[in-house]
């Protein structure tokens, strides 16, 4: 019997490891691989976009290798407050990063402050680094999502609809599970599937669209910060919808931490679009 499967698009997978394969003993997660493509990805759309508009490729070779430290520094953190009832009665688990565990709004802000502090040390222009950087942020969070694919993972509560999606019940966490999908269990030649929303790939097409906006807003971009600010917009707007339907939201009083940050993030990215705009537009003024 298949381990995944699409029933109502009629795609099934037979296998489909969590590790690609092994050295010296240690297994090399499909998750990892993923991450790193979209890493090396971001990082020649970047080089690419700050030749075409003669800034220094350089420079954002550099960056990255400090953003990369702290964005996963501030994922992990961003999850374990936000987990803070495990974690603190199983402090040994903090630092355990195998096991999973990251939240992508913890590495936007890891990764935000520190392109903030890079900028002021190396006296360059934020708002002119953000907007190099942010379509190469969207694409490696489109292809990310594909690492909770492999690692079942990521995914919403029980749907019949187009896009259903089963894992084999003895492959997901327990802890992922809530008890309307344990209520809607679906068992084939004795095998018990859930059937799920795959939100990642809700996101990852999402996250595409942004990607492809972004890349022609490049060519007409009018100020400093106005592709930043769209990203912002773009991906929060997605998140705040698809964060509703995950079983697996980081939650604070009851609230999904991540949908709440989104809505909060909306409301910044349209401020910020017109503040630039109006920033730029007395700095024209000026000059001229």
């Amino acid at each position: 019997m298949p381990e995944i499967w699409f029933p109502n698009l009629g795609i099934k997978i037979e296998h489909l490891s969590r590790s690609a394969f092994t050295i010296a003993g240690q297994d090399i997660y499909w998750y990892g691989i993923v991450i790193g493509l979209g890493v090396i990805l971001g990082v020649l759309l970047a080089i690419y976009e700050a030749k075409r508009t003669g800034q220094d490729p350089d420079m954002y070779v550099d960056f990255v290798i400090y953003a990369m430290i702290f964005s996963i520094i501030g994922a992990r953190l961003y999850y374990v407050i936000f987990s803070w009832d495990f974690y603190s009665q199983h402090p040994e688990k903090i630092f355990a990063l195998r096991e999973g565990g990251l939240a992508i709004y913890g590495a936007i802000i890891g990764g935000v402050l520190t392109a903030i502090v890079y900028c002021k040390v190396k006296k360059k222009n934020f708002w002119l680094l953000a907007d190099t950087a942010a379509p190469s942020l969207i694409l490696g969070q489109m292809l990310g999502r594909w690492g909770n694919f492999f690692n079942r993972e990521a995914f919403g509560g029980y749907t019949d609809g187009l896009f259903a999606m089963r894992y084999q019940l003895s492959q997901v966490r327990a802890a992922d599970l809530t008890q309307g999908i344990l209520d809607n269990l679906v068992t084939v030649d004795g095998i018990k599937y859930i059937q799920v929303h795959p939100t990642f790939l809700y996101e990852s097409a999402w996250n595409f669209v942004i990607l492809i906006i972004l890349l022609i807003l490049l060519s007409r971009r009018k100020f400093d910060g106005q592709i930043f600010a769209t990203y912002l917009f773009g991906y929060a707007l997605g998140r705040v919808w698809i964060e509703g339907l995950r079983t697996d939201q980081l939650l604070i009083a009851g609230i999904p931490v991540s949908q709440a940050l989104s809505a909060v993030l909306i409301v910044v990215a349209v401020i910020l679009y017109f503040y630039r705009r109006k920033k730029e537009a007395e700095l024209k003024h000026t000059i001229s």
